[in-house]
C-alpha cells in the first residue's frame, strides 16, 4: 500500500502510485501554462491590444495567482492537499478555453485574473502534496516532479503552434481541455490521501528578522523573472521581432521547458556530485549566456537556441533557492519557504507586465539582452546556497 504515514521507515520504490499521481498533475499543471505561451500572440491580435495592455493582463494574471494561492494554503491546513490539487485542477483545465472566448479587454482581464488564479492555486496544492508523498517514500521526489512541470510546459508550447497553424485556435484549446480532464481522471483514484493540519491553519505567519532568507529570497526571485519573460513574450519576440511563423514561435518557450525538464531529472545527480554552491554558479553563468544569445540572435533559430541554453541554466537554480530557504539554521523551514516562494513567484508573475511596457519603446531584443544583469546579483549571492546542502539528509 502506498499510503504510508511520514514516519514510515522503510524506503519505497522510485515510482509508486502517489509519486505517478502527483508527477501527472506537475505534468497538467505545466501543459496548461505551456499551452498558453503560444496563443499570447494570437491573444494580443484578436483583442487589438498594445505589449502595455498586454502586460497589464499579465499582470492581472499574477495577480490572481498571488491572490488564489495563500488561500489554497489555509484550505489545505484545513482540509489537506488531496481535496484542494482535485478541485483547483477540475477548475483550471477549461480556463484556456472560456478565455479564447472573452469578447473584449475587461473580460480578458476577469479571465486572466482567474486563469492566474487557479495555475497558482493548484501550484501550491500539488506542491504540497509532492512534499507529503515524498515523506510517506523516504526519498526525494520534488527536483522530478518540477521535471514533470516543464515537459507539460514543453508538450503544451511544442504543440500548441502546430495545434493552432494546421486545425484553428478552438479547436487548439478543445484539445488542451480534454488533454487536461484525461490526466486528472488517470491521476484521480491514486492522489495521495493527506492528514488536514489545522494547527497550522490557526498559525500567524511571523515575518523573519534576519537578513539570510530575505537574500535567499532575492536569489529566487532574480532566478524565476527570466523564465517568466520568456513565458510570456518569448513567442512574440520571435514573431514580431525575428520574422517566425504561428508554428515557429511556440519553439522558444518548448525548448527552454525541454532542457530545463531534462536538467531538472538530473538535478539531484548533479548536486550530488558537485555541491549546491558550484552547481548554482555553473548553472547561473549558462543561464547568463543563453539569455544574451536569445537577445543578440540575427534569427529566431538561434534564438531558440538561446532560450534552451538558459533552460539548462535557469532548471535548478530555482529548487537550489527553495531547497536553501528550507533548510535555513534557526528557522523554520516553513518560514523560509513562504519567503522565497513569495519572492520568486512575484518576480515570475509580475516582471513580464513591468517588461511590457519597457519592451513597447524599446523592442524585445534589448530586454532579452538586459535581463542577464539580475543573473549577476544570483552570482554575488550564491554562497548562500550552502544551506541547501543540509536537504541531503533528508533525501
Amino acid at each position: 500500500m502506498d499510503q504510508r504515514s511520514p514516519t514510515a521507515t522503510v524506503r519505497q520504490g522510485y515510482m509508486t502510485r502517489n509519486r505517478l499521481a502527483v508527477s501527472l498533475l506537475f505534468l497538467m499543471n505545466g501543459f496548461v501554462t505551456g499551452s498558453w505561451a503560444p496563443k499570447i500572440p494570437e491573444f494580443k491580435d484578436r483583442l487589438g491590444i498594445s505589449e502595455s495592455v498586454l502586460g497589464l493582463l499579465i499582470l492581472m494574471f499574477g495577480i490572481g495567482s498571488l491572490v488564489l494561492m495563500p488561500i489554497a494554503g489555509g484550505y489545505i491546513a484545513r482540509v489537506g492537499s488531496q481535496k484542494v490539487v482535485k478541485v483547483t485542477a477540475i477548475i483550471l483545465s477549461p480556463l484556456l478555453l472560456l478565455l479564447t472566448l472573452v469578447p473584449n479587454v475587461w473580460a480578458a482581464a476577469v479571465g486572466m485574473f482567474v486563469l492566474g488564479g487557479f495555475v497558482g492555486a493548484m501550484d501550491v496544492a500539488m506542491n504540497a502534496n509532492a512534499v507529503e508523498v515524498e515523506k510517506s517514500m523516504r526519498r526525494a521526489i520534488m527536483s522530478s516532479c518540477h521535471a514533470y512541470w516543464s515537459l507539460g510546459g514543453l508538450i503544451g508550447a511544442g504543440i500548441g503552434g502546430f495545434l493552432m497553424a494546421h486545425f484553428g485556435v478552438l479547436p487548439h484549446v478543445f484539445v488542451v481541455t480534454v488533454i487536461c480532464l484525461t490526466l486528472i481522471a488517470i491521476a484521480w483514484p491514486m492522489i495521495f490521501a493527506d492528514k488536514p493540519h489545522p494547527a497550522a491553519a490557526k498559525e500567524k505567519l511571523r515575518l523573519p528578522m534576519t537578513p539570510l532568507p530575505w537574500l535567499i529570497g532575492i536569489m529566487a526571485l532574480f532566478s524565476m523573472v527570466p523564465e517568466g519573460t520568456v513565458l510570456d513574450w518569448g513567442a512574440l519576440y520571435l514573431r514580431n521581432e525575428l520574422g517566425a511563423s504561428v508554428e515557429l514561435s511556440g519553439f522558444g518557450f518548448a525548448a527552454f521547458s525541454a532542457t530545463m525538464a531534462i536538467m531538472r531529472f538530473a538535478g539531484d545527480l548533479v548536486r550530488d556530485r558537485f555541491g549546491a554552491k558550484r552547481t548554482l554558479r555553473i548553472c547561473t553563468v549558462t543561464a547568463l549566456v543563453g539569455m544574451i544569445l536569445a537577445g543578440i540572435a540575427p534569427n529566431a533559430y538561434i534564438a531558440i537556441l538561446g532560450f534552451a541554453i538558459a533552460g539548462i541554466g535557469i532548471s535548478n537554480m530555482v529548487p537550489i533557492a527553495f531547497s536553501a530557504a528550507g533548510n535555513m539554521p534557526g528557522l523554520q523551514p516553513g518560514i523560509g519557504l513562504s519567503v522565497a516562494t513569495f519572492m520568486g513567484y512575484s518576480g515570475m508573475l509580475f516582471a513580464p507586465s513591468v517588461i511590457g511596457f519597457v519592451a513597447e519603446h524599446t523592442g524585445f531584443a534589448i530586454v532579452f539582452t538586459s535581463v542577464p544583469v539580475l543573473f549577476i546579483v544570483v552570482l554575488l549571492l550564491s554562497h548562500n546556497a550552502v544551506h541547501a546542502d543540509h536537504a541531503k539528509g533528508h533525501s
